[in-house]
């Protein structure tokens, strides 16, 4: 491809748009950014400091000196939190709860975009999250929102959970996602919101190689057109 885009990827938990925007990005030779595990990275950070969430000096100090480091790697984009590899760890429960409360505050958010914004600033770059198409990249070149049913959705994190070596039932997942969806559609924060140019994919009959193909697919006749 000619030009460098910038592609924002949008969408609910467990929908596949992280794993699609990571294959996506190899097909494309772009750089992935997973915003989502920035927030994470923000969540654990909050923790490991024993940050009352409410006490906005506190936080805004912790802002200050927090460094978020996105590092390529064949294995997957490792995230570095502060010089340490926290990749595995803030996808941990306890973690996926606390990036949704922290997500809806404005210092973190407001911090969060000017990274993100600085690092896709020239092109060539694939963003996933609930906000990029809306809020961090506006005027994306492509825009997509990605949904499947929360019965699918929930049974593709068991999988995942089961591969990690967890017994996690499915009706917990199910919960823990209905409960995210909702928490984060009604922030008044950068909800989660499907643009109006954005181009809608309903992933609950494609396997992730079909929803990879057919994004790609509208990409090229995107630069032809």
């Amino acid at each position: 491809m000619n030009r460098k885009y910038v592609i924002a990827i949008d969408g609910p938990g467990a929908s596949g748009k992280s794993t699609t925007a990571k294959l996506l990005a190899k097909k494309l030779k772009y750089i992935y950014i997973d915003t989502g595990a920035m927030y994470r990275a923000c969540g654990l950070r909050s923790l490991e400091m024993n940050i009352d969430l409410n006490n906005r000096k506190k936080l805004k100090n912790m802002l200050d000196h927090t460094e978020i480091q996105i590092k390529y790697s064949q294995a997957g984009n490792k995230i570095i939190l502060n010089g340490k590899d926290v990749t595995s760890r803030i996808r941990e429960s306890d973690i996926t709860k606390l990036s949704s409360k922290i997500a809806r505050i404005e210092m973190v958010r407001t911090k969060m975009v000017e990274l993100q914004r600085d690092i896709g600033k020239n092109g060539g770059v694939i963003m996933d999250g609930r906000d990029i198409g809306t809020v961090v990249f506006p005027d994306a070149d492509f825009k997509f929102f990605i949904i499947a049913d929360v019965k699918t959705r929930a049974l593709r994190r068991w999988k995942e959970a089961k591969e990690k070596g967890e017994d996690i039932p499915i009706k917990d997942i199910e919960k823990e996602l209905i409960w995210r969806d909702r928490n984060d559609s009604l922030r008044e924060i950068s909800p989660l919101k499907q643009a109006d140019d954005a181009i809608l994919v309903d992933t609950g009959n494609m396997t992730i190689e079909e929803q990879t193909n057919y994004i790609f697919d509208i990409i090229k006749r995107g630069e032809n057109a």
